[in-house]
């Protein structure tokens, strides 16, 4: 099983980049499909984007496309978050997320979830 740590959250201003970086530990990364989730305080976690166990597809919540995009580097064991175009709606706390086999765009279906990082946009 692995362990999941989030970085490269912080505070940006609307329009602008910021790149998030979820590195795993322990062995068998190329097994996990992985997914970046984020969550408002109140609210439910909710799917942004996902990338399967190759990296050969993705997946991304509508409020998301053309903005934001997933890589990964199974050799290195990390999965990597492009956010452009940054909105003030984006702002939240950003989990990565792991799941045996496929991806999922439902939070209850990852057993591995790392502590989160925050992203805040300003207006």
């Amino acid at each position: 099983q692995v362990q999941l740590v989030e970085s490269g959250g912080g505070l940006v201003q609307a329009g602008g980049s910021l790149s998030l970086s979820c590195a795993a530990s322990g062995r068998g990364f190329e097994n996990y499909a992985m997914g970046w989730f984020r969550q408002v305080p109140g609210n439910e976690r909710e799917f942004v984007i996902g990338i399967t166990r190759s990296g050969a597809a993705t997946a991304y919540a509508d409020s998301v496309k053309g903005r934001f995009t997933i890589s990964r580097d199974n050799a290195k064991s990390t999965v990597s978050l492009q956010m452009n175009s940054l909105k003030p709606e984006d702002t939240a706390r950003y989990y990565c997320a792991a799941r045996v086999a496929s991806l999922s765009r439902t939070p209850g279906e990852y057993r591995i979830w790392g502590q989160g990082t925050q992203v805040t946009v300003s207006s």
